[in-house]
C-alpha cells in the first residue's frame, strides 16, 4: 500500500477497515473512551470555564463579544482535547504511529493554540470560592518565580522543543508504549509544553510578546519540528519497533507507516505554524493600520 493510500486509511477511520481486511485479528476495534482520570480532568475543566463564564457574564457589558469569543476558542480546544486523548484515535495510537502522530498534533498545534486563546486561568478563577485569597496565593514568589521563569519565551521555546525531541528518541517512545503511566508523562509533557510556548507567542491578554520574537519562535519551531518529521519520513531504518507487530493489521508495513506519521509532522505542522505567524502578522497590520487613524 502506498503512501497516499495509508493517508487516506488513516483518515477515513482505518480500524474499521482493517479489521474488515485482517480477519485473523481478533482483538476489538479501537473504541471512544480514557482513563477515568483523564475523563475527570476534561469534565472539570469544562465545568469550571462553564461556571466562571456564567459569573462573569453580567460583569462584563462592555466585553462580551470578547468573552464569547474567549469562550469559543476555549471550547474548540476543549473539543480537540477529547478528540486526541478520548476517541478511538488514542487507542488507534498503540497500533499505529501514523495516529500516534496525528494525536500529537493536534495536543500541540491545535488544542493548545486555542486554550491559550481561551485565557481559562482567569474564567477559572471566577468560578472557585474565595477567589480573592486564591489570586493573592499565586502572586506570592514562590509560585510568581516560577511561574515567570517558566513564561519567559526563550525558556518556553527551549522546553517545547526538548520535550518533543527527548519524547521521539526512540527509548523513551518505546517505553511509553511499554506503560500508561509513562505514556500519561509524555502526552502531559506535549501539552504542558506547547501551552508555554502557545503562552509566549500569543501573550497573556495583558503583556504582548515582541513581535520579532514572536515570528522567531514560530519560525525557529517550524524548522525543528520539520527537520524531525522529515528524519522519520526518509529514514531507511525503522525508529520504534513495536509498530512492526501491529501495523501488518492494516495492510502495510511499519516504515510505510513511521514515513506517514514523519509526514504529519512535517507538512501539516508546517503549515500551522505559518498560518499562526500569517495571521499574528495580519492582525499586527491591522492595529497598526487603526493606530495611524486615530491619530
Amino acid at each position: 500500500m502506498d503512501i497516499v493510500a495509508l493517508f487516506l486509511t488513516l483518515l477515513l477511520g482505518a480500524a474499521p477497515v482493517a479489521w474488515a481486511h485482517a480477519p485473523e485479528a481478533r482483538e476489538p476495534a479501537p473504541a471512544w473512551g480514557a482513563e477515568p482520570w483523564v475523563l475527570a480532568l476534561l469534565a472539570l475543566s469544562m465545568a469550571l470555564y462553564a461556571a466562571g463564564l456564567l459569573r462573569l457574564w453580567p460583569r462584563s457589558r462592555g466585553g462580551r463579544h470578547a468573552l464569547l469569543r474567549q469562550g469559543g476558542a476555549f471550547l474548540a480546544g476543549w473539543l480537540t482535547l477529547v478528540a486526541a486523548l478520548a476517541s478511538p484515535l488514542d487507542a488507534l495510537g498503540s497500533q499505529l504511529f501514523s495516529a500516534h502522530m496525528l494525536q500529537h498534533e493536534l495536543l500541540m498545534i491545535v488544542a493548545a493554540p486555542l486554550l491559550v486563546m481561551g485565557r481559562p486561568l482567569g474564567v477559572w478563577l471566577w468560578a472557585l470560592p474565595g477567589r480573592t485569597a486564591i489570586g493573592a496565593a499565586v502572586r506570592h514568589p514562590l509560585l510568581r518565580l516560577p511561574w515567570q521563569w517558566l513564561t519567559l519565551p526563550l525558556a518556553s521555546w527551549l522546553l517545547h522543543a526538548v520535550a518533543l525531541w527527548a519524547w521521539h528518541a526512540p527509548r523513551l517512545f518505546e517505553a511509553a508504549l511499554a506503560s500508561d503511566s509513562v505514556h500519561a508523562w509524555q502526552h502531559t509533557s506535549f501539552l504542558a509544553s506547547a501551552l508555554l510556548f502557545w503562552w509566549a507567542v500569543l501573550g497573556d491578554g495583558r503583556d504582548r510578546p515582541q513581535r520579532g520574537g514572536a515570528m522567531l519562535y514560530l519560525f525557529t519551531t517550524m524548522l525543528h519540528t520539520g527537520a524531525l518529521g522529515a528524519l522519520l519520513t526518509w529514514s531507511a531504518v525503522l525508529w520504534y519497533p513495536s509498530y512492526a507487530a501491529t501495523a501488518g493489521r492494516y495492510g502495510f508495513d511499519a516504515l510505510e507507516d513511521q514515513q506517514l506519521g514523519g509526514l504529519i509532522m512535517w507538512i501539516p505542522g508546517a503549515l500551522a505554524y505559518l498560518i499562526a505567524g500569517l495571521a499574528l502578522a495580519a492582525q499586527w497590520l491591522t492595529d497598526g493600520a487603526m493606530t495611524r487613524k486615530a491619530q
